[in-house]
C-alpha cells in the first residue's frame, strides 16, 4: 500500500516497489537494483496578490473623527494666524476649523498614539510627541499633511513639546522615567542642548523673546536659558542651563500649568498649582505674588496680553487681569453631566442650571489672540470654543460632545 510522505504527496519509492513484487521478481533483486524514480511533480499553490497600499488609501479616506484623547493642555494647540484648533485623537492630529465646522487630519505613520502637540508660530508646522518604546518627536507640514522631520531622543514617551517663538528650536520633555529634556535644532535634526529632570514635568512654556523657557511639575518650577546653553562654540550637545524658581512657602506644591507673559507682561511667568493657587514670578525667578482661586482643584491655564484664564474643577474657568491678578469673571459652564443632548436644540438651554448638577472638570485651554476665542477641553471629552472679546458677554462659538469613555461597539447604518 502506498504511504503518504510529508505534505500529502505520495512517496515514489513505495509506488515503485509495489508493482515489482507483484510481477514475481525476487524481493532481493528488486531491492538491489531499483529502477530510477521519476521526478516529483509538485502543484504550485496560487499566491494571493495583495492590493497596493496606495490603492487601498485611495478607496478609504478619513472624513471625521468623533472623539478626543487630550489629557491636558499639551494635547491642545491653536494656530495664532487662522484660529484653527488642533487636538489629539489616538494616533491622529485633528485640525479643526471652527468657523466652517470642518476637520483636517494628520495620521501618525508610526501608528503610535500621540501624547503632545504644538503649532509653530507661523502656523505652517505642527510638532508632535508620542507614547511607546523609542518615541519620536515629529514635525508635520500642515498644508501637505506629511512628515518633514523625525527626531529620536527619548525612551518611554514625550510629555510636552513646543516651538520657540523665533522657530529656531523645539523643546521636548520626556516622561518621568525618561527624565530627558532636549532642545532641538529641528532643521538640522540635532540636539543642541540637553539635561536630566528627575521629577515629573507636566507643562512648559517659552518666553516671548525665545531666550528661555519654563517647566513645571511635582514641586518643580525651573527656568532654562537657551542663550547661555547654545552660545558655546562647540560641536555636539551641551548641557542645558537651568535655574529653579524661588518658591518660598509654596515649595511643596504640584504645578500643573505655566504660561510666560506677553506684551507688557513679557517679563513675568504665571503658574497654577493643583491646590488652586495662581502664582506670578518676576524676571529674577522670584515668586512675586500669588492668589487662591477658591476651587477644590485647578489643572491648566493660558494667557493673552491682558488676561489670564485658569481651568478648574466643576467646569469652572476663572479670568484675571494679567498685570494685577485682579479677578474679573467666570466663563459660562458647559453642559452638566448626564444631560440629554437631544433637548439642547436652543442656545438658551445651556444656561438652564440645575441646583444639584455636576459639571465636567476643565482639563485643557488654548487661546486664539486674533479672534479672541478660548478653546476648552473638559474631562468628559467635550470641547467648547468661547468668544471672549467681551468677558461680560461671553458667547459660545462652537462645541462638540463625544463619548466620555471607551467605545465598545459600532454599527453602520447604510
Amino acid at each position: 500500500m502506498a504511504a503518504l510522505g510529508t505534505g500529502g504527496y505520495v512517496r515514489n519509492d513505495a509506488v515503485e516497489k509495489l508493482p515489482t513484487i507483484m510481477a514475481g521478481v525476487p524481493a532481493r533483486r528488486a531491492q538491489s537494483s531499483p529502477p530510477p524514480a521519476p521526478p516529483l511533480c509538485l502543484r504550485r499553490r496560487t499566491r494571493l496578490t495583495a492590493a497596493p497600499e496606495d490603492a487601498v488609501q485611495n478607496r478609504v479616506s478619513l472624513e471625521k473623527v468623533l472623539g478626543i484623547t487630550a489629557q491636558n493642555s499639551s494635547g491642545l494647540t491653536c494656530d495664532p494666524g487662522t484660529g484653527h484648533v488642533a487636538y489629539l485623537a489616538g494616533c491622529v492630529v485633528v485640525i479643526l476649523n471652527p468657523k466652517e465646522n470642518k476637520q483636517q487630519h494628520i495620521l501618525n505613520t508610526a501608528r503610535k498614539s500621540l501624547s503632545a502637540l504644538a503649532f509653530s508660530p507661523d502656523g505652517k508646522y505642527i510638532v508632535t510627541g508620542e507614547n511607546g518604546h523609542r518615541p519620536a518627536v515629529r514635525i508635520w507640514d500642515v498644508e501637505e499633511k506629511n512628515q518633514v522631520a523625525e527626531m529620536l531622543g527619548h525612551k518611554y514617551g514625550v510629555a510636552c513639546v513646543a516651538f520657540s517663538p523665533n522657530m529656531k528650536h523645539i523643546v521636548s520633555m520626556g516622561y518621568q522615567h525618561d527624565m530627558v529634556l532636549n532642545v532641538w535644532d529641528w532643521k538640522k535634526d540635532i540636539v543642541v542642548a540637553s539635561n536630566k529632570v528627575s521629577c515629573r514635568v507636566i507643562a512648559l512654556s517659552f518666553s516671548e523673546d525665545s531666550s528661555y523657557f519654563v517647566t513645571v511639575g511635582n514641586r518643580h518650577v525651573r527656568f532654562w536659558f537657551l542663550e547661555v546653553s547654545t552660545e558655546a562654540k562647540v560641536t555636539g550637545t551641551v548641557p542645558l542651563v537651568g535655574r529653579s524658581g524661588i518658591l518660598g512657602e509654596l515649595h511643596d506644591n504640584v504645578f500643573c500649568g505655566v504660561a510666560c507673559g506677553r506684551g507688557q507682561m513679557a517679563g513675568s511667568t504665571f503658574c497654577v498649582s493643583y491646590s488652586g493657587l495662581l502664582c506670578q514670578f518676576n524676571e529674577k525667578r522670584v515668586l512675586e505674588k500669588w492668589i487662591n482661586l477658591k476651587v477644590s482643584l485647578s489643572s491648566c491655564l493660558c494667557v493673552s496680553q491682558e488676561l489670564i484664564f485658569c481651568g478648574c474643577t466643576d467646569g469652572i474657568v476663572r479670568i484675571f487681569q494679567a498685570h494685577s491678578l485682579h479677578y474679573l469673571a467666570n466663563l459660562p459652564k458647559p453642559h452638566y453631566l448626564g444631560v440629554d443632548v437631544a433637548q439642547g436644540l436652543e442656545p438658551s438651554f445651556l444656561f438652564h442650571r440645575k441646583a444639584e448638577a455636576v459639571y465636567p472638570d476643565t482639563v485643557a485651554l488654548t487661546f486664539d489672540p486674533n479672534h479672541q476665542w478660548l478653546s476648552c477641553v473638559y474631562k468628559d471629552h467635550s470641547i467648547y470654543i468661547w468668544d471672549v472679546k467681551d468677558i461680560n458677554k461671553v458667547g459660545k462659538m462652537w462645541s462638540e460632545l463625544f463619548h466620555s469613555s471607551y467605545v465598545w461597539n459600532v454599527e453602520g447604518l447604510f
